[in-house]
């Protein structure tokens, strides 16, 4: 069984230390559940647009098999295998065999999976240009505040 690791020592903090922490989470599950709803309109999920970013974030370095992917994802090889395997079925991504190891596959996206993807990067891309001096200013605050000496 796992250990459960001892927290660092608390630090006092003021109700206006909990006020920005509050603040800044809100503004970040803010912008997450637009993405949720995005990805949605597209008959995806936030998991499935998070792996597309993965994948072709990767195109132009070394492959990314499904294990990379799953390391990046912090998810299990098996659910990323499931993940994939949905991703397939959706015809966004495709698979092909590595000629030195038959039990891996490479990942990529395919032309529909560029285009959804371009749709979705994009949309998003938008919202976080409109968001990020709210996001910057909330996260400043807070590492300001603590860098100060608290």
């Amino acid at each position: 069984m796992a250990r459960k690791r001892k927290l660092p020592r608390a630090v006092a903090l003021t109700t206006a230390d909990f006020v920005r922490l509050a603040s800044f989470r809100f503004a970040l599950r803010r912008f997450l559940h637009f993405s949720e709803t995005e990805t949605a309109r597209l008959g995806l999920t936030g998991q499935q647009y998070q792996a597309m970013l993965v994948v072709r974030s990767r195109q132009e370095r070394a492959p990314l098999t499904i294990a990379d992917l799953a390391r990046e994802m912090l998810t299990r090889h098996n659910s990323t295998v499931g993940l994939v395997d949905r991703l397939v079925a959706h015809g966004l991504i495709a698979r092909a065999g590595v000629p030195d190891d038959r039990r891996k596959v490479r990942l990529r996206l395919t032309a529909t999976g560029e285009r959804v993807l371009a749709r979705l990067a994009s949309v998003h891309r938008q919202k976080l240009r409109r968001i990020s001096p709210h996001i910057f200013r909330e996260l400043s605050e807070l590492t300001g505040v603590w860098r100060g000496g608290r």
